[in-house]
């Protein structure tokens, strides 16, 4: 009887130690994976800051099934608006939105560390067209009673 718990615990451990095994391969496998160039993608559309807005704000169930991918490819924007601020987030990533004056909500773009060196040249107010890909859209918070913004990540400015 001994003997036979002993087999059971040997193949329970192995078992056991191959998933993990596995599962730390996979791991390392989808870690070192390449990131994904979006300034070399081919852009899928292009659209003004309010147009996208007023997509999510009308039906955002929609909008979401036409940008976003569960998978994480989501669609590359080239979207173009006014821009009314400019500033930093906690990682010094530029951030620039682009709305108007009196819009509710607009687009929220991130740059990279190495596209955001052209930010420096910008100016409130100025039409720009920045490419990003989407990562999320926009909409109203009824318990906070606020609008969020549309969110693009790796953006970078391709027409001033």
């Amino acid at each position: 009887m001994g003997t036979m718990i002993k087999r059971t615990t040997k193949i329970i451990s192995g078992t056991l130690g191959i998933g993990v095994l596995v599962a730390l391969g996979i791991a390392y496998y989808m870690f070192n994976l390449p990131h994904r160039d979006v300034q070399a993608a081919q852009i899928d559309f292009r659209l003004s800051s309010t147009e996208i807005v007023n997509q999510y704000l009308a039906d955002a169930p929609s909008a979401n099934d036409k940008y976003l991918q569960e998978e994480g490819d989501s669609k590359i924007l080239a979207v173009t608006g006014k821009i009314f601020s400019i500033r930093e987030d906690l990682n010094q990533q530029k951030v620039v939105l682009l709305k108007e004056a009196t819009e509710h909500a607009g687009v929220s773009c991130t740059f990279t560390e190495a596209t955001g060196k052209k930010v420096e040249n910008l100016d409130i107010g100025h039409t720009i067209t920045v490419k990003g890909v989407i990562r999320s859209g926009a909409g109203f918070d009824e318990d906070l009673d606020l609008y969020e913004d549309v969110i693009m990540e790796k953006c970078d400015v391709i027409e001033k």
